[in-house]
């Protein structure tokens, strides 16, 4: 019985082993299929050249076109303010914003007054008593010129003199008493004010911030390869023109400054408020004189005219807003215009032949932004030009075109 549990085993191993060796034996064999070469698909778009305004896009703050601290000229104690006197409230040039207790200086003025009179009144007095001296010299029979003294010149210039100092003494006084009177330096807008009606103030006491609104001013940063684009007003120093005057030996030629150009480019600001993007246009005004240190970019300034009018279609432009610009640049001649995706790592793009082959080819850019790539050498006109990545393509390699797309103008 042992031995035969112990061959039971050995014998289904045995069996099961020549039953696997037939099958695999008397197994079909596989045939090979060799599958067809894979042609990639790819969308072109055909190359023709022409026109490209370039567009410079920059960030900046609005700040206004001048910002003042009022600070009176006087002491005193606060007798009114105007219902403008707020922060935010609006102001024209030359409105009285407050005013300051005018007693005392109107009480000086006065005073001023009475004392001129008198300094006249003694100079009249004094110019009676010249001429005096000058008949009794006469009648005395004086027959050398008289002197100074004898007739009374110096008595009658000290007379003047206080006559003159007394006028000028009246003329501080009724400035004081102007000046009690605080007006708007020109048409703007409280900042923040400072002080109220019934507060005391003295010379050097902050009444309020005020800042224009005529214009706002914005400081764009731009780096060189942007600068090169724009055509900006630029201040340049050189010497005299040639018939002007010729300097004195051993002196220097006189030297002026060339006035900008009235207007730069064309920049349009935008900003969100809320849910809604809104735009104001303006220009370019002025450039900085230095390069910023810290970023080496240079800063040029946009100026945006009356940002406080009322118009339905916008909120006005406020000072402290960050917007973003978009400045109009140079117009580009004779180029091809691309989309970035075209255009490879170092500026290389694939191009398709006229037997549908694919070609490698570095091109020359010459501007590139987040919508368009501006190539100038390296593309020839009715090129097709491949707008699908190929990240692992090969030069000669054959592909079927799948869409013609017109070049971007």
């Amino acid at each position: 019985m042992k031995s035969i549990k112990l061959i039971a085993p050995v014998l289904v191993l045995a069996i099961s082993a020549i039953a696997g060796g037939l099958l695999i034996a008397t197994a079909p064999e596989a045939e090979r299929h060799v599958s067809p070469p894979k042609i990639p698909t790819v969308e072109v778009m055909p190359l023709r050249s022409g026109n490209y305004t370039v567009t410079i896009t920059t960030q900046g703050t609005v700040s206004p076109r001048t910002q003042s601290t009022l600070i009176p000229e006087v002491v005193g104690r606060i007798t009114s303010v105007s219902a403008n006197f707020r922060p935010g409230g609006f102001f024209e040039a030359e409105d009285v914003l407050l005013t300051i207790d005018a007693r005392d200086y109107e009480n000086t003025v006065t005073m001023m007054r009475a004392e001129l009179a008198q300094a006249r009144l003694a100079l009249d007095e004094e110019k009676a008593r010249v001429e005096q001296a000058r008949t009794d010299w006469k009648r005395l029979g004086g027959s050398t010129k008289p002197s100074d003294l004898v007739l009374r010149k110096p008595q009658l210039a000290s007379k003047q003199a206080a006559v003159a100092a007394a006028r000028a003494r009246l003329r501080q006084a009724e400035l004081d008493l102007e000046r009690t009177h605080i007006k708007a330096p020109y048409a703007g807008r409280i900042l923040e004010k400072a002080v109220d009606i019934g507060q005391y103030v003295s010379s050097g006491t902050v009444l309020a911030t005020v800042y224009a609104v005529d214009y706002v001013e914005i400081r764009l940063p731009l780096t060189d390869e942007q600068t090169s684009f724009i055509d900006l007003p630029e201040d340049y120093r050189r010497l005299s023109p040639p018939d002007a005057s010729s300097p004195a030996p051993g002196e220097a030629a006189l030297e002026t400054t060339i006035p900008a150009e009235p207007t730069g480019p064309m920049v349009t600001i935008s900003a969100r408020i809320g849910r809604e993007h809104h735009r104001w246009t303006g220009t370019i005004v002025r450039t900085e004189g230095a390069v910023d240190i810290q970023s080496r970019q240079l800063f040029v300034v946009a100026q945006i005219d009356d940002p406080y009018a009322h118009r339905p279609d916008r909120p006005p432009l406020k000072v402290g807003r960050f917007v973003k610009a978009k400045i109009q640049g140079r117009e580009l001649q004779g180029i091809f215009v691309t989309p970035p995706v075209a255009v490879r790592s170092g500026d290389e793009v694939w191009l398709v032949d006229e037997n549908q082959h694919l070609e490698r080819r570095r091109v020359e850019v010459i501007w590139r932004d987040t919508e368009n790539v501006v190539i100038g050498d390296g593309l020839h006109e009715g090129e097709s030009l491949v707008l699908t990545p190929l990240p692992y393509g090969v030069n000669g390699t054959r592909v079927r075109i799948a869409k013609m797309t017109e070049e971007k103008t």
